[in-house]
């Protein structure tokens, strides 16, 4: 086993055989939530006065577009580090600008279309294309998957335990149930550097995934890079609602969102974050003014790394193509 390994094998399946009832009641279950998201948006939709979220959005001061375009440029800079550590941790020679535009390319196929045509998808076929073996792929797709959600748990964890967020009325988990996960979830983001750091043994199999840890120093790298991240992308959010809400409440209702979006298991998150944002900030704030946000962001996070990335996808593809034929 190499040293080197964050996840061994990703693509292989558990060794032990997975239980017959539990895929279909994990479809029914996403069933019934996706049917509830889509009635409360339907019940919303037409309580919305469209008008006056065009309205809102037109109003938005071109110093306040151009700063959420820059917040979100750095955002997509910020994750690119995700890959580059994963370099690091793999020792594979591709160079780092090359890293850095396949990250990009994922990151952006990610946000529009999931992570199994994005994160693993893209990475594959780009990362293969330019020459690395599939057993390196899966260890840097591993280490970017966790680096994520090594983040989350860390800057949700501190978020959620300081009582930021307060659930309406009528939601399953109250006001002190949410700081008691909040603080689990820091501890638990807290018990992986420990371990990295301390624990004598550095591999394991869980359900047929080798799994080794990497150093403290890249340890805390990964949640240094992913809490920035989710801090930069909750920044975005935040300098288009123009101080309507406060920006820690802006990240947490971000971090429930985005969480709802990934259990969904919608591309994009698509109507989840909207239906999240909309039951924790109205009221006080107004329909228009939030959802008049939520498009902006959508259009400057999502869309135009998009349009970007697929201009960059075509180039690393001429470029393989290119070595290839020499």
């Amino acid at each position: 086993m190499n040293r080197h390994t964050l996840v061994e094998h990703l693509s292989q399946p558990p060794h032990h055989a997975p239980r017959p009832w539990w895929p279909p009641l994990r479809r029914a279950l996403t069933g019934v939530f996706l049917v509830g998201v889509a009635a409360l948006l339907a019940a919303l939709a037409r309580r919305i006065d469209w008008d006056e979220v065009l309205d809102v959005i037109a109003g938005y001061p071109a110093a306040s577009i151009l700063a959420a375009g820059v917040i979100a440029a750095c955002s997509h800079a910020v994750y690119t580090g995700y890959d580059l550590v994963g370099r690091a941790w793999t020792s594979h020679r591709l160079p780092a600008w090359k890293v850095v535009a396949v990250a990009f390319v994922s990151n952006a196929f990610t946000l529009n279309l999931g992570t199994m045509v994005g994160g693993v998808g893209f990475r594959f076929r780009l990362y293969s294309r330019l020459g690395l073996s599939n057993a390196v792929i899966s260890r840097v797709v591993g280490l970017s998957m966790a680096t994520n959600w090594l983040g989350y748990l860390v800057i949700a964890g501190a978020v959620f335990a300081w009582g930021v967020i307060v659930p309406p009325p009528g939601w399953e988990i109250g006001a002190t149930a949410l700081r008691i996960v909040g603080a689990l979830m820091l501890l638990a983001g807290t018990a992986y550097l420990v371990v990295c750091h301390r624990s004598k043994r550095r591999e394991w199999t869980l359900r047929g995934h080798e799994i080794s840890l990497p150093p403290l120093r890249l340890a805390a790298m990964q949640i240094a890079l992913s809490c920035l991240n989710w801090a930069l992308m909750a920044a975005i959010i935040f300098v288009l609602m123009q101080g309507r809400a406060s920006y820690p409440t802006v990240l947490g209702v971000l971090l429930i969102g985005a969480v709802a979006g990934a259990a969904a298991h919608i591309p994009a998150g698509l109507g989840v974050l909207e239906a999240v944002f909309i039951a924790l900030l109205v009221p006080p704030l107004k329909h228009s003014e939030v959802l008049g946000a939520l498009i902006g962001y959508r259009a400057i996070y999502y869309l135009a790394p998009l349009v970007l990335g697929c201009g960059v996808y075509l180039w690393l593809e001429a470029m393989a193509r290119r070595d290839t034929a020499r």
